[in-house]
């Protein structure tokens, strides 16, 4: 049955979200905060961020907020982590108060450390909240290649959201572990900063597949520790993502991670990227989470000493190299 969808930012995934959700038969608005982000998507139906990506002539654009959610039956929301008070503090009155809301963001709030529904929650926004993750790399499921994805939440509002983002590109599982999900989606881009470092330093597959294994045990210890379920983080929304992540080129956090590991500083890469790299506030607040929860996250305290110590990236490979080893622990 068709929803009323309303997509709330139209950064790289929101608008290869929204144009997902319209192919899907429903009627779908694009919520844009500025001019300049949407007057391209209005004027040429395509987006200056993805190449070959033209929005479908029933998808609906927009600046104003109460014309998006006006009986919107689902609000996904595209809004980064670290702007999602902000933004929601702003929209919160227009937002139905029946409405499923759909959280795509993969971060901790700083400060107050909160997952992205969390955030939401405090704010009061909407009524039941849903987090969708997975490996959805924006450039991807903009061409229409498949991908898997996980609808976390309360099994009603997670079917429903299910139901309908399913297509022949998007098979969707549901999960009760919202914070696994979200925990798994969060954590995995400091690793996925540390892949990039070693493709930055020429090391190798061998290095990065070591990373994989190594970093997906610290995404576990802690997302278990935050209250998440073990079988998550060997799924869909925690390996699955993290493979992604680490290897696509057209990964933000990953792509961040090679300048530095060639020689950048963090804040010359950040002023080259074109989109937010969740991944760098997310490091400060895994290593608070780490210290809160007392979990051992080697790796993420690498790459912490990496961007906001200064610590030369072939000296924080040396460090984890010469830690005393034993037995694999998980």
């Amino acid at each position: 049955m068709p929803e009323r969808i309303a997509v709330i930012g139209c950064g790289q995934f929101g608008t290869v979200l929204a144009c997902h959700a319209a192919r899907g038969g429903h009627a779908v608005v694009l919520w844009g905060r500025t001019d300049d982000e949407v007057d391209p998507l209005q004027r040429d139906r395509t987006s200056p961020r993805i190449e070959g990506l033209t929005l479908p002539q029933t998808l609906e654009v927009t600046r104003d907020a109460r014309r998006a959610m006006d009986g919107a039956d689902l609000v996904l929301t595209a809004i980064p982590a670290q702007y999602a008070r902000s933004v929601w503090k702003v929209l919160v009155a227009d937002c139905p108060p029946t409405a499923i809301v759909v959280s795509v963001a993969k971060g901790f709030e700083m400060g107050s450390m909160l997952r992205p529904t969390e955030v939401l929650a405090e704010i009061g926004v909407g009524g039941e909240r849903v987090a969708l993750s997975g490996p959805t790399i924006a450039t991807e499921v903009a061409r229409g290649l498949p991908t898997a994805l996980i609808a976390a939440g309360r099994p009603a509002a997670a079917q429903r959201v299910q139901r309908a983002l399913t297509s022949d590109a998007w098979r969707i599982y549901c999960s009760t572990d919202q914070v696994g999900v979200e925990a798994a989606g969060a954590i995995k881009n400091v690793i996925a900063l540390a892949a990039g470092m070693i493709d930055g330093m020429d090391l190798g597959m061998n290095a990065k597949a070591t990373l994989l294994a190594r970093g997906l045990a610290e995404i576990s210890r802690l997302g278990i520790a935050m209250g998440g379920s073990r079988d998550t983080f060997f799924g869909i929304a925690g390996m699955g993502d993290l493979a992604t992540t680490c290897f696509s080129a057209d990964g933000r956090n990953r792509t961040f991670g090679e300048k530095i590991g060639r020689g950048e500083s963090c804040e010359s890469a950040l002023r080259s990227m074109v989109s937010v790299v969740e991944g760098v506030d997310t490091c400060k607040v895994v290593a608070q989470l780490a210290a809160r929860y007392q979990v051992e996250m080697p790796i993420a305290q690498a790459v912490h000493s990496v961007l906001f110590d200064a610590v030369d990236p072939r000296l924080a490979l040396q460090v984890l190299m010469r830690r005393t080893s034993g037995e694999e622990r998980i």
